[in-house]
Order: C-alpha cells, then sequence, then structure tokens
C-alpha cells in the first residue's frame, strides 16, 4: 500500500509513534489532531519500558534514540518493621530489568522523531469521529468513493474526510465511541495517588539517603502497595512514586473519572487522607520521602480498565489506551502503545488494502491488549484488593505469590511481539 489520507487522533505518545509509524511505511498524507494547545511535556509522571521490549522498539524505529532513560535493576518488597530501622524490613527481592522514563522527555523525543512530512495541527478538538460505511473498499493507491473514507467532525463544526482514523485519544476515545460504543471504563475498586520530587531533596532525610538508586521499592502494608523509583527529569533526577489503596471516605472523590484530581488540585482533606495512610502505614524514612512532595505535584485518580471488543473496522483503528486500559501495575503502558504503532506500520507494508490492514491489527493487537488487562488485573487483585499478611512472607512464599499472580506470563511489562 502507498499513499493514502491517515487523520491520527491525540498526539501524545501512542499517536506521536503511530504519526511516524505510518508516515515511514508509506502513507500518502498524516494528520495528527491533538486538541491540547499547551506544552504536552509538562505531564511529570514517571513510566517504565522492559529491557527486552526497548530493544525491540529502538529495531523496528519506534523507541527513537538518545532518550534519557534511568536503569533499573532489581525490585525491593519491604514493610513497616520498627525494629528493623526507618527503612522498613526487607521481604523479598527480584531482578526488574527495566528503564525508567519521564513521560514529558519520553514524549519530546517522539514529537522529534515525527517526519516534517506529518502534520501537526493542535487545538484541535474532535467531537465525533463516523466509520466508513461501505467497508474497507480499495487499497491506499486506489480510487475511492466518500463512501470508503471516515469522518472526523471538530470543534469548529467542520468535518474532514480521511482513507483511516487511528484513535490514538486515550481512555475517553471519541474514535472507540465510533467503533465500539458498548465498551467504557470499569472501575476496579481502588485509587492511585502519585507524585514525584526532585531526588536531591532526599538529603534531607539524614545519612540514609536513597538506599538503592537502581532499584524499584514497593512498601507493603494491608490492602495496598506503592512503588517508588528515580526517573530522569528535565532539571535532574527525580523520584517518582505510585501508590494503590482504597478510596478515600465518601464524598471526597468522584469515582466516574478516572482523572479525578490532577496535579495541584488536591483538596485539603484528601491531602489529610493520604499524610494519615502515610502515617499509619509506611516505614519512618518512605513516609518521610512521599511527605516531602510538593502538593503541585500530587494527585489522585480512580484505577479503571477497558477491554475494546474491537480495534479496527470501518476505516477505524484504535492504539494505545484508546484501544485497551491496563492497571498500571503491568509497567505495560507505553511499550504496548509503541507496539501498537510497529504492528500497524508491518501490517501497511504486507498489505494490499485496508481491510487487509485492519483485519491483521485487530487480530494481532486485540489479543496482546485483552492478555494485559487480564493479567494486570490479577496483579491489582494480589497487590491492593487481597493483599497477603505481608509481615509474615518470606523470599520463598513471596516468590510462590509472585507466579500465582503470572498465571503463565512470562513476566510484566508485556510480551515480545509476534514476528
Amino acid at each position: 500500500m502507498r499513499g493514502g489520507t491517515v487523520a491520527v487522533i491525540g498526539g501524545s505518545i501512542a499517536g506521536c509513534a503511530v504519526a511516524t509509524a505510518v508516515a515511514r511505511a508509506g502513507a500518502g498524507q498524516v494528520t495528527v489532531l491533538e486538541r491540547t494547545r499547551g506544552r504536552l511535556e509538562d505531564r511529570g509522571v514517571g513510566l517504565c519500558v522492559h529491557d527486552e521490549r526497548a530493544v525491540e522498539l529502538r529495531a523496528s524505529g519506534a523507541l527513537p534514540a538518545g532518550i534519557t532513560a534511568h536503569p533499573l535493576q532489581r525490585r525491593r518488597w519491604v514493610v513497616r518493621d520498627d525494629a528493623e530501622g526507618a527503612g522498613g524490613r526487607l521481604i523479598w527481592q527480584q531482578p526488574f530489568p527495566f528503564h525508567s522514563y519521564h513521560w514529558g522527555l519520553l514524549w519530546r523525543g517522539l514529537r522529534e522523531s515525527v517526519p516534517d512530512t506529518v502534520v501537526y495541527r493542535q487545538g484541535e478538538t474532535v467531537t465525533a469521529v463516523e466509520a466508513a460505511a461501505t467497508g474497507t473498499g480499495a487499497g491506499a493507491g486506489e480510487a475511492e468513493g466518500e463512501g470508503d473514507r471516515a469522518r472526523v467532525r471538530l470543534a469548529s463544526g467542520s468535518v474532514e474526510r480521511y482513507d483511516l482514523v487511528v484513535g490514538a485519544d486515550g481512555y475517553r476515545s471519541v474514535v472507540r465511541a465510533a467503533l465500539c460504543a458498548d465498551a467504557r471504563p470499569h472501575y476496579a475498586g481502588y485509587v492511585c495517588w502519585r507524585g514525584n520530587v526532585d531526588a536531591a531533596r532526599l538529603d534531607e532525610l539524614g545519612s540514609s539517603g536513597d538506599p538503592v538508586p537502581e532499584a524499584v521499592t514497593t512498601v507493603c502494608f494491608p490492602g495496598g502497595s506503592c512503588v517508588v523509583y528515580r526517573i530522569p527529569g528535565p532539571g535532574g533526577p527525580r523520584v517518582n512514586w505510585v501508590l494503590y489503596a482504597a478510596p478515600p471516605r465518601e464524598g471526597q472523590l468522584r469515582l466516574d473519572d478516572p482523572t479525578s484530581f490532577p496535579p495541584g488540585a488536591l483538596t485539603p482533606g484528601l491531602a489529610e487522607h493520604l499524610d494519615a495512610l502515610l502515617e499509619r502505614e509506611f516505614p519512618p524514612y518512605w513516609r518521610r520521602a512521599l511527605a516531602l512532595t510538593d502538593p503541585a505535584d500530587t494527585f489522585v485518580q480512580p484505577i479503571y480498565d477497558l477491554e475494546a471488543a474491537r480495534t479496527a473496522g470501518g476505516r477505524l483503528l484504535l492504539a494505545g489506551d484508546a484501544a485497551s486500559v491496563v492497571r498500571p501495575h503491568n509497567t505495560s503502558g507505553a511499550a504496548k502503545a509503541l507496539q501498537d504503532a510497529t504492528a500497524l506500520a508491518d501490517g501497511w507494508r504486507r498489505s494490499e488494502s485496508f481491510g487487509e490492514l485492519l483485519d491483521g491489527y485487530h487480530r494481532a493487537r486485540g489479543a496482546a491488549g485483552r492478555e494485559l488487562v487480564a493479567l494486570a488485573r490479577r496483579l491489582g487483585r494480589a497487590q491492593v484488593e487481597r493483599t497477603p499478611a505481608w509481615a509474615a512472607m518470606d523470599g520463598a512464599g513471596m516468590a510462590a505469590w509472585w507466579q500465582g499472580q503470572l498465571d503463565g506470563a512470562p513476566a510484566i511489562g508485556g510480551r515480545a511481539m509476534a514476528p
């Protein structure tokens, strides 16, 4: 397939990766429609990519070289035990072959790699998308009627037509609403608190400092867990943390919106709830470390997941969180989005028509998304909803507990793509 017009709805990590992939694969004109007018790189949260996934994605061109990352080697599981000191008691260690990234720095690297031929339009809000009326029709280089094209309606009221529309517009995807309207995010029953702090501020905690900069530390407590790890930042290393726990008391948090309280919007009641949780459950060192976080860098969101029954059809295709929302425990979100882009480019090069492209993409990436959602649900049940008696666990017990969560999956971080 050569030529054809492609609209990518959403210009963040998945959107930039998809735009680059299809432009390099042979699309005639690629247009990115991003609703945000400001700087996307201001999103400061951390994320991780498994080392093996990173090697594959760099080889495919989906992960550009030169993006700053912090190497991680192992994961430490600790519980509060005042007899063991301020850092708590180590109950298990496991290999953790990942690199961590700052969301904004990763996005910037992907954005800079988008070819100049791609038109990247900011401030364009897409209000609705309509699938092609007459199936998948001709190949990209063949003549097509209006019924073979998908329609994109903008907030301005204008309508644009494209040979393919890719939804890279996250959990609220308007493209997914057009492709499978019944797909809705499912609330997991707990929330996630996030924050990050300048790593240099750990010196304020005394001589113990950050004990293992190359490790993820998981603080375990009844009814939840918290992962803490270093990430690179625009101004130097930062400490990123993600805490999973039961929701605050009724009325403090809406549970119908996965981003209810963004950074800087915590209410005094929510801040007090978090402080009480840290005081009650955390080893003193880790409580003080998280308490260093500026309120402007702290937020809370309900945890959701979602499976789309269809990831492609009617000249519409879903990538990243638009296709499947996976609980963060699996540490696979960024890798999955880049794999979606890679699969789309590979399919474009192999296919002779849009119909063949869409069918092949759904077979490959629909199954991958479902597998990730299922694994992350098992991880969430074991690490938040039905936590073990952490303090009574030893290394052997933890290893068996971990394998029970994987249930045959090779590891977290996502699978290798099929050749």
